[in-house]
């Protein structure tokens, strides 16, 4: 969904990073027996910065038979109906759509699952910046030269940059999901709560498709209703999808300059700055002071110009000094202060809006780098276990405890955990980087455990 404000783009409903990343259940109202259970193969990590790229679970089981339906599911289609044809949509799309339209059950799995382990930086970095996305966005960038350089001149994005958005998001093109919008945007719509939302966006995917953009067979996308090679909200598509090659159609699934320029447009609204890059990667001395980390979910907690940063004592990845420019810049830490570490610009909150997400963001900025040959992440890859969804309600629930977070933990790491981990740090002679690695994991419970005794 694109983010912010849950309106935006297919992720924002699967992997929203707020501090208490909701897990959105629509039909937690409903008991649970009046639907079919569905065994998942593996968790399916709905984390907003904890999610890994272009995930798009595979459909299964699309309807429910008619009786299996919650009894009161023909009334409120209904209902829908006649709310549609009042909204303006023809009778036409109406009844090619939803008079036979039912619950998908798999979007309801999906939609109360919950990831069982925590994300790492370098565990979603690898995934997401592989040699072969690399290599692959390079030969797409090669392929649609031409279309990116005239997108680009219009919009003021840079081809990389444009590659790389649709590289993490569906892996230029190859994973675009296959679930039916119209279904799966049902299923959520039905009475729950994020009905409004769902609701909404639904009215969008059948005014689309009666103005004739795609099909009802071929708009498929997300299981939240993520749609096309950009993973565009249906909100979304109708405020900035383009038609690029001037076909009559805005067609984000297939056609490939469609799906670019859309993206660029959503950027050039996100204040996109096209002299500009993203971040780079910097080297900080042994003694730094971690604090000046920005662990707040817009990268805006500590912005000093390049020049500040340098007279602090940081370097280019490769030794040398920064530029000397007075370009406002913020600390980020995705792995704490053993980890990599990055200057961060405005584009780069841009990336956050798109996807509020440190690990997103940084991925995109490094992909789009490398496509250009830019040197790679030269940071060791300390690759972490990842903790357990209840380890880190744990430990939540200690800092909770010794006052050093305002509210109970539900396992899921967000800025305000963030903080209460920085609080504890710097009250124990930690680093406060904000980061919870298993040192000052161990250190919370244990404090906790002997304030308790």
């Amino acid at each position: 969904m694109h983010h912010g404000d849950l309106s935006h783009r297919a992720h924002d409903a699967e992997r929203r990073a707020t501090d208490r990343d909701p897990i959105m259940s629509p039909f937690s109202h409903i008991p649970r027996a009046k639907w079919p259970v569905f065994v998942l193969g593996a968790a399916f990590a709905l984390a907003s910065c904890q999610s890994g790229p272009a995930h798009v679970p595979t459909p299964e089981k699309p309807t429910l038979a008619a009786q299996s339906l919650p009894s009161d599911f023909q009334k409120w289609l209904a209902q829908l109906r006649a709310d549609a044809r009042a909204r303006g949509i023809s009778d036409a799309t109406v009844l090619a759509t939803l008079e036979n339209v039912t619950p998908i059950p798999r979007v309801v799995e999906l939609d109360r699952s919950q990831p069982e382990f925590t994300q790492t930086f370098w565990r979603y970095f690898d995934g997401a910046v592989s040699d072969k996305r690399i290599s692959d966005g390079k030969a797409a960038m090669h392929k649609y030269s031409g279309a990116l350089k005239r997108i680009s001149g219009k919009y003021g994005v840079p081809p990389r940059f444009l590659v790389a958005f649709w590289g993490l998001e569906t892996n230029y093109g190859q994973n675009t999901g296959g679930y039916p919008v119209i279904a799966a945007l049902v299923t959520l719509a039905y009475d729950g709560r994020r009905a409004d939302f769902f609701r909404t966006e639904l009215f969008n995917a059948l005014i689309i498709l009666d103005r004739g953009h795609i099909t009802p067979a071929k708009m498929t996308g997300s299981w939240a209703g993520a749609m096309g090679q950009t993973q565009f909200m249906p909100s979304t598509f109708m405020k900035y999808a383009v038609d690029e090659d001037h076909d009559g159609h805005m067609d984000i699934w297939m056609d490939i300059p469609d799906a670019l320029a859309s993206a660029a447009n959503y950027l050039k609204s996100l204040g996109w700055d096209g002299t500009r890059g993203w971040g780079r990667e910097v080297k900080l001395p042994a003694d730094f002071d971690a604090s000046l980390a920005s662990i707040d979910s817009n990268a805006s907690e500590t912005v000093k110009s390049l020049s500040d940063w340098a007279s602090l004592g940081v370097k280019q990845a490769d030794g040398h000094p920064l530029p000397r420019q007075n370009l406002a810049a913020a600390l980020v830490l995705p792995a704490g202060k053993e980890g990599p570490a990055f200057l961060v610009y405005d584009n780069y909150r841009a990336i956050l809006k798109w996807n509020r997400s440190a690990f997103y963001a940084i991925a995109v900025g490094a992909l789009a780098d490398q496509l250009i040959d830019l040197p790679p992440v030269r940071a060791y890859h300390q690759v972490e276990e990842p903790m357990r969804r209840e380890d880190v309600q744990a430990i939540q629930d200690a800092l909770h405890r010794m006052g050093f977070l305002k509210d109970p933990g539900d396992g899921v790491m967000g800025a305000a955990t963030r903080q209460g981990v920085r609080a504890f740090q710097r009250a124990n002679g930690f680093a406060p980087d904000g980061y919870l690695g298993r040192v000052t994991a161990a250190a919370i419970l244990a404090q906790a455990g002997a304030s308790r005794s």
